[in-house]
C-alpha cells in the first residue's frame, strides 16, 4: 500500500480531493492553529463580557447556559457590586452619643476611615461645618461621617476649640484637627475641608479644576455663609470660638 504521507505528486491530488488525509505535521500544524484561533476568540469573548451588565449576562446566560464563563463572570461581577455596595454604604452624617463612640468611631474605623465633628450647636462655624461634611460624606460614601456635640464626647471641652474634626483610621486616631481657624473660618470651604482630610488619607484629593468649578464652589461658600448670616450677630463671646 502506497504511504499516504509520502511527498508524491499523485499523493498531492488525492490529499487536495480530500480522498486521503493531510500528512500528520500538517494536521498537527492544523490543529494547533485551531488551537490558537479558539484561545483568542475565547480571550476577545472575555473581553467583551467586561462591559457587560448583569441582566445583559443573564440573556447571554439564557443562550448559553451551559457555558461556565458565564457563570464565572456573573459571579464575579455580583462579587465586585456586593464588594462597591459594601465600601460605598454610608453618605451622611450621623450625630452618635458618647455610649456608641467605641463601636460606631473606633471598631468602625477598622474597616474603613471615620470622621468625626465635635460641635456646638449654636456656633457658627459648627453649623457651616455640618453643611460641608454633609456633602464631602455624599460624595465620598466609604468614609464615615459622625458627629458628636464636644463636651459630651469629652468633658468640659472647650467651646473656643470646636469645631474639631478627629479623624480615625486601622482602629486608631490619625489626625486632631482643632478650631475652624485650621479650615479657614467662617470662610472654609469644602476644598479646604477636603484638602485636610486628604492630608491624612481620609478622603482622595482633590484634582484640579477649571475656572468653571472654582466659581461654582465660590457661589456655594457665599450662599452657605450668607444662609449663616443670622448668626453673626451672635454676642461677643460666641464671635472669639471661631
Amino acid at each position: 500500500m502506497d504511504d499516504p504521507n509520502a511527498d508524491t505528486e499523485w499523493n498531492d491530488i488525492l490529499r487536495a480531493r480530500g480522498i486521503i488525509p493531510p500528512k500528520e505535521e500538517e494536521s498537527k500544524e492544523a490543529i494547533e492553529d485551531i488551537y490558537v484561533e479558539a484561545l483568542k476568540a475565547r480571550k476577545e469573548e472575555e473581553a467583551s463580557l467586561d462591559n457587560k451588565t448583569l441582566d445583559e449576562l443573564d440573556e447571554l446566560e439564557d443562550e448559553f447556559d451551559d457555558d461556565h464563563i458565564l457563570l464565572e463572570y456573573r459571579k464575579k461581577r455580583l462579587e465586585e457590586m456586593q464588594k462597591l455596595t459594601e465600601q460605598n454604604k454610608y453618605g451622611e452624617v450621623t450625630q452618635i452619643s458618647k455610649p456608641d463612640f467605641v463601636k460606631e468611631v473606633t471598631e468602625a474605623s477598622k474597616e474603613c476611615y471615620v470622621v468625626v465633628h465635635l460641635f456646638k450647636d449654636y456656633i457658627p462655624a459648627c453649623k457651616l461645618m455640618n453643611q460641608h461634611l454633609a456633602q464631602l460624606a455624599k460624595e465620598f460614601k466609604a468614609t464615615k461621617f459622625v458627629k458628636i456635640v464636644s463636651d459630651q464626647c469629652i468633658p468640659n471641652y472647650p467651646d473656643r476649640n470646636v469645631p474639631t474634626l478627629l479623624v480615625y483610621g486601622e482602629g486608631d486616631i490619625k489626625a486632631n484637627i482643632v478650631g475652624a481657624v485650621a479650615f479657614g473660618g467662617m470662610n472654609m470651604t469644602i476644598s479646604s475641608i477636603r484638602a485636610q482630610l486628604a492630608n491624612v488619607g481620609a478622603v482622595p484629593p482633590e484634582q484640579k479644576e477649571d475656572g468653571g468649578d472654582k466659581k461654582k464652589k465660590s457661589i456655594y461658600r457665599s450662599e452657605a455663609t450668607a444662609a449663616l448670616s443670622s448668626d453673626e450677630d451672635e454676642s461677643d463671646d460666641d464671635q472669639g470660638y471661631y
